[in-house]
């Protein structure tokens, strides 16, 4: 076993780290637990690291934050990404207004669809989407793409119970059952 640039600081045995490497769910991180054990073992450190998949480079780097963070360092870090166009406040907004449905009279509309909703953002808040991206942005505020059913909008209620077959009436709204008389 040839001497290492950098040591490895940890208690934790090489089977130790397998063991948490086999429950991890975070595969990178796992990857990561398992090269080091490769190296714990005697492994030379490029084929600790080729035999879990990684460079010899990325198993340093591996390593030197296992020194300083312990085992939380094996974990990605978060990444910054593009930033929302909009916000929680008028994302609430939206949410509050695709859920009590556009008004018939003004907008013509019995329910909406992505490319009304792209719309109404566009025309609230200046912000424009893809109607590609619509279905992510519906997603994020916890509502499914999928529109109700439309109904009229002078539909009788009472009239609809009425006409409905309820089960304790099922002998004589069937037809086939029914006594002849």
């Amino acid at each position: 076993m040839t001497s290492r640039a950098i040591e490895i600081a940890t208690d934790l045995t090489a089977e130790e780290l397998r063991a948490l490497a086999r429950k991890e769910s975070d595969r990178r991180a796992a990857m990561r637990m398992l090269a080091i054990a490769n190296e714990l073992d005697g492994y030379e450190r490029e084929e600790a690291a080729r035999l879990a998949g990684m460079s010899d480079q990325a198993l340093r780097d591996a390593i030197k934050r296992l020194n300083a963070e312990g085992l939380d360092g094996l974990y990605d870090r978060p990444r910054s990404g593009r930033p929302r166009r909009l916000d929680a406040k008028q994302e609430a907004k939206i949410k509050a207004a695709v859920l009590a449905g556009p008004d018939i009279d003004k907008e013509g509309l019995s329910s909406f669809t992505l490319e009304d909703i792209r719309r109404l953002i566009e025309d609230r808040h200046g912000v424009c989407h893809h109607i590609g991206y619509m279905g992510r942005v519906m997603k994020r505020m916890g509502l499914s793409r999928q529109k109700g059913r439309p109904s009229h909008p002078q539909k009788d209620e009472a009239a609809a119970a009425a006409f409905k077959k309820s089960p304790a009436k099922a002998q004589e709204d069937c037809s086939y059952t029914r006594a002849p008389g």
